[in-house]
């Protein structure tokens, strides 16, 4: 089925097909229903064109590099091609290398290990743990957090201050988020970047949340890297990518030791060994790469740019203001936010239920409707608890483990959609919404394992 048809299908009402749009959940009510995937943030479903650029490359798969034989040649150049293909989407520059990774908490380590000695680090408290914390793993780097900013000006204001303050006046990073995975919102990349440069700082770019609903191009957004996950873009097989300048990555030593990171390995007279390193992205990618992650990625990188990006994010837009609308018609529900409810986002939103323990919520959303949600702190915790700790809770009857001692237990649900996300998922959910909030759960739940479970009998 084409694209168009599929756009067209009006039980579909998703652009693009994703695997998993026909799978049937039992509810713990009776019957069972399509499964509603509103996890997106957490892990995207394939679509199902890369499934299929996947299972037809499966039979010629080969060893990538090095490899005399067909598959083999075959496999290294699906592999060099699908570099290419990334670099073009992100809009690298010919001077930029594309490096594959695990993901992007493996991407943004590898930066953390390549930085020159004695980098000043800058980032936000708001990040995700994956761009939060890999920079204090160097003994020799000085990390400084700053406030969560509650406008995205306030943010290059505060950025622009803390660089302009440091001393001594050496190499600097900062890192931001495009999206965030809590609030959805849209971070000013562009006017974060140019403060950076001004101050003589070099800025990566967090695109795991922005990558899947927004164009991002390196050279526009003016960032010197860019790193993201496969499985947020709609292509989970264990890939990431850290793209963007070359200098400090040929600088430093490979972030893995081994094959294929070396060019030339030969004895010394005193018994050890001398090496010559690769100064392309090979030299940070020792072992056998990850040749169908990187095709996955690529092919994901083509569906959504045939797709057209604009047509998805006004589409997206429309389910965005559907949620919106529909979650300020419950009074009882609290949306998070840093920069305010009218705020540019993309399909994440992360909200609190008053009354309502939010594993509780979501446990009902799951077991009553089919609906997967997200609850708990989504890996950022410093930011969620700044968002909550005014917020008033009651942890009510079941909910996520017990806080540290003299804090309370917080936590919120988070809702998220994208390009495989039919219309009646985001009716469903907002039904659920209301009719939780009005009527109550059909069915009693208990805690296991610091979890919100059903229990074995109804109310």
């Amino acid at each position: 089925m084409s694209v168009s048809a599929v756009a067209a299908d009006s039980s579909v009402c998703a652009p693009l097909p994703v695997l998993g749009r026909d799978v049937r959940v039992p509810l713990v009510t009776g019957g069972e229903v399509d499964y509603a995937a509103l996890d997106y943030a957490a892990s995207a479903p394939a679509l199902q064109r890369v499934w299929d650029d996947v299972a037809a490359y499966a039979p010629y798969y080969g060893s990538v590099h090095r490899g005399a034989g067909y598959l083999s040649q075959l496999s290294t150049d699906l592999f060099e091609n699908s570099r290419r293909t990334i670099a073009e989407f992100l809009g690298c520059g010919i001077e930029d290398q594309v490096v594959f990774t695990r993901s992007t908490t493996d991407s943004l380590n590898l930066l953390a290990a390549v930085l020159p000695q004695n980098t000043r680090v800058f980032v936000f408290e708001t990040e995700h743990h994956a761009s939060l914390l890999p920079w204090e793993q160097r003994a020799d780097t000085t990390v400084t957090y700053l406030d969560a900013p509650r406008t995205p000006q306030q943010a290059v204001d505060t950025l622009e201050k803390a660089l302009a303050e440091r001393d001594p006046y050496g190499p600097a990073l900062v890192c931001v988020t495009g999206a965030s995975n809590v609030t959805g919102e849209l971070w000013p990349v562009r006017e974060l970047a140019a403060a950076a440069h001004a101050h003589g700082a070099r800025i990566v770019l967090d695109a795991a949340q922005l990558v899947p609903h927004h164009p991002v191009n390196i050279a526009e957004l003016d960032v010197d890297w860019v790193a993201f996950s496969g499985h947020k873009l709609y292509a989970p097989f264990g890939a990431g990518v850290l793209a963007g300048r070359a200098d400090w990555l040929q600088a430093a030593a490979p972030y893995l030791a081994g094959g294929g990171a070396s060019r030339k390995v030969s004895r010394r007279t005193d018994g050890g060994v001398d090496v010559e390193w690769h100064t392309t992205a090979a030299r940070h990618e020792a072992g056998s790469p990850n040749v169908i992650g990187a095709y996955a990625i690529a092919s994901a990188c083509q569906a959504l740019t045939e797709a057209g990006f604009e047509d998805l994010a006004a589409r997206e837009q429309a389910l965005i203001t559907r949620v919106r609308e529909g979650l300020a018609e419950v009074p009882e529900v609290t949306v998070l936010s840093l920069f305010g409810e009218d705020a540019a986002r993309v399909g994440v939103f992360s909200f609190v239920v008053e009354g309502w323990n939010s594993s509780h919520f979501a446990a009902a959303l799951s077991a009553e409707y089919g609906i997967g949600v997200r609850d708990g702190l989504f890996c950022a915790h410093p930011l969620v608890r700044t968002l909550l700790g005014s917020e008033p809770q009651d942890p009510g009857e079941c909910g996520a483990p017990e806080a540290a001692p003299g804090e309370r237990s917080l936590n919120a649900i988070r809702v998220s959609v994208g390009v495989g996300t039919p219309d009646e998922h985001v009716e469903r959910f907002l039904r659920a919404v209301k009719e939780l909030v009005t009527n109550g759960a059909r069915w009693n739940y208990q805690t296991e394992d610091g979890r919100c479970v059903p229990a074995r009998s109804a109310v």
